[in-house]
């Protein structure tokens, strides 16, 4: 079938350009540099070992200098151990078996700590991640020699081949806190026969609708469910929601949020309290016993001394292999009483659960979902509910080859596509002022979105114009180039001079200061301004302000929104700003105000800005830079 042959081509470049890049990374610069870019922890601290499935490993390491520094160290990666005293040679390589705070477990492929451990400083640094590709190209290869067999139906429905079909009249129950389309997006999961789409826009209430009806498909045929979402936050928010609502959910893999809720959930949670957890423990205890007392014998011994090692060895395997036994039984006993399985995608095919297969699976920001990669989770269902939004943030793709050659489009979007009456769209939003909401809807939505009568004219004070666009035209504020980035210092300047006016305009009006993300699509201008507020008057009100990108603002809301869009140029050159979709995000993160400010000479080449500024202009908020106080 072309359609897998295609994916398999655009998932080898991916991989490619991946490995490349890290390679680069890895191979060229200092451990320093590597552990500022997030890959690598050193120097670590051993803090514990403890026998491990299958006669490996578990040691549980803690960095101990440079904790502020972001990583990429997550469950479930390929990671080495080294020591700096022999580069070469003193290393060992493992999976990260748990991610948190300042440490983490690394099942490592030896059944012994190595000597080298003693000598030299340690490190822990992540592996190019073949396991991922390996799992996205097998499900692929899967899923194109299925497509032709009856059970392949779903895939063939998702490939376009067939159509999707529903039960007719099904009797659904409704429930009392969801709205109109809410309630149809449940009733269409429940009538699906292969598949169900929910499209949610910003604050249309996503979680809420796919909990429900995850709740109603457990009690209409009583069977176990898989959630997956691309990202362990994803997972983690959707779990902790479906467990307040009663259900039993064992969270696959490491949460990311780790809070204690979220930690009850976790397979090794539930292990560690289920009733045959301590046979486990005492059987490992012995052998550890049996190991240390046949590491007692040193090198030179005669024969008898060798038996005797050996049987000491032998009988502490043994125990492990009794222990492991324990262990899948506890495993498999979890697995089959849970009413909810959850993980990533990548992560449903974990050991413990990799041979279970699901009458539904649900794969949630599924516009953020690398399309090979739901395909891991989609062979084990027979009816597949994505939800999402493909008019906010695309998957992360490292190839702008394979990005441009069609990985970039989503099965969601193709879905959508092939599939109108599987789709429901959720009208009916709970975070923004209609003036903010309206032109995202126009542009996006088809003019569908209502805002609800509680946010629809929340403003922040008598009078506030909710939606503005503050034109920079003509005032000099030149951006330049940085490295790969762009920066616009002036309009940085000018953002926050805006910002100081509207605080006094609060404190007028006898306002609180309220909750404000300062968004911009560039790096090198989110920089300029985090260093331009430390020395700003708007100091005093530093814990209500957060200043990032917008990719790091998806999922969440502030009051008040500030864009600084950094273009201005002759040339009308607009570089990231033409991917409409992450300006969608930034401007529907504001519950009560908007403010964009950019130079509609540069940006307005392209229509979408031009529609913007006109809109602005019809809601009174359109403002030069000129009339502001400089």
């Amino acid at each position: 079938m072309d359609y897998f042959k295609n994916l398999l081509q655009l998932l080898k470049t991916e991989r490619d350009e991946d490995r490349e890049a890290y390679l680069k990374l890895t191979q060229t610069t200092s451990i320093a540099d590597r552990r500022a870019a997030g890959i690598a922890w050193y120097p670590v601290a051993i803090r514990g070992s403890e026998p491990s499935r299958g006669d490996y490993l578990t040691v549980e390491l803690e960095r101990t200098t440079h904790k502020d520094i972001a990583h990429q160290l997550r469950f479930g990666a390929p990671a080495v151990f080294f020591s700096n005293h022999d580069a070469g040679a003193d290393r060992v390589e493992g999976t990260i078996a748990y991610s948190g705070g300042d440490r983490l477990k690394l099942t490592l492929f030896t059944d012994e700590l190595p000597d080298w451990t003693r000598n030299g400083k340690l490190g822990v640094q992540l592996l190019f991640d073949n396991n991922s590709y390996d799992e996205m190209q097998d499900a692929l290869k899967q899923a194109q020699a299925l497509a032709k067999q009856p059970e392949g139906k779903l895939i063939r429905v998702l490939t376009g081949a067939d159509e999707a079909t529903f039960i007719a009249d099904s009797d659904n129950a409704s429930s009392a806190n969801l709205n109109a389309s809410q309630q149809s997006a449940v009733n269409q999961i429940l009538a699906a026969n292969e598949l169900a789409i929910v499209h949610g826009p910003p604050g249309t209430g996503k979680t809420t609708t796919i909990v429900q009806a995850i709740k109603q498909l457990i009690q209409q045929n009583g069977k176990q469910v898989l959630v997956v979402a691309p990202s362990n936050t994803a997972v983690d928010l959707l779990s902790e929601k479906l467990a307040a609502e009663g259900l039993k959910v064992l969270r696959i893999g490491n949460p990311s949020r780790i809070s204690d809720k979220l930690t009850d959930l976790t397979l090794d949670s539930q292990a560690s309290a289920h009733q045959y957890a301590k046979d486990i423990k005492q059987l490992k205890k012995q052998a550890s016993g049996y190991k240390n007392m046949a590491h007692q014998y040193k090198r030179s011994f005669g024969k008898r001394e060798r038996d005797q090692r050996k049987a000491l060895f032998d009988e502490a395997h043994r125990i492990m292999k009794d222990a492991a036994k324990i262990e899948q039984f506890i495993i498999d006993d979890l697995t089959e009483k849970a009413q909810v399985i959850a993980a990533t995608l990548v992560g449903s095919n974990h050991h413990t659960v990799r041979h279970k297969k699901y009458h539904t699976v649900v794969i949630d920001e599924a516009g953020q979902a690398l399309e090979p990669a739901c395909w891991i989770p989609i062979l084990k269902a027979h009816k597949l509910i994505m939800a999402g939004d493909h008019f906010q943030l695309p998957p992360t793709i490292k190839s702008a080859q394979a990005a441009q050659n069609g990985l970039a489009t989503t099965l969601l979007e193709k879905a959508a596509i092939r599939h109108p009456s599987a789709v429901t769209l959720l009208e009916e939003q709970y975070r923004m002022h209609e003036s903010i909401m309206g032109f995202s809807s126009a542009e996006f939505y088809g003019n569908r979105l209502k805002a609800n009568a509680a946010v629809a004219s929340r403003v922040l004070f008598p009078g506030d114009v909710p939606m503005n666009f503050v034109d920079t035209a003509g005032c000099g504020f030149d951006e330049k180039a940085d490295g790969t980035s762009t920066v616009n210092p002036d309009e940085a300047a000018f953002l926050l001079r805006h910002m100081q006016a509207l605080a006094e305009q609060l404190a007028a009006n006898k306002r609180p200061f309220p909750s404000v993300a300062i968004i911009s699509p560039y790096k090198a201008q989110i920089q300029v301004l985090k260093e331009l507020f430390q020395a700003s008057p708007l100091q005093p009100f530093a814990d209500q302000i957060s200043i990032n990108t917008i990719d790091s603002f998806q999922g969440q809301e502030r009051d008040v929104v500030y864009i600084s869009m950094a273009r201005s140029n002759t040339e009308g050159q607009i570089g990231f700003l033409a991917d409409t979709r992450r300006i969608n995000v930034a401007m529907t993160r504001a519950r009560m105000k908007l403010v964009v400010i950019g130079d509609s000479a540069t940006i307005t080449r392209l229509p979408f800005y031009a529609d913007m500024v006109k809109y602005a202009e019809q809601c009174g908020g359109y403002q030069s830079a000129w009339e502001l106080p400089a």
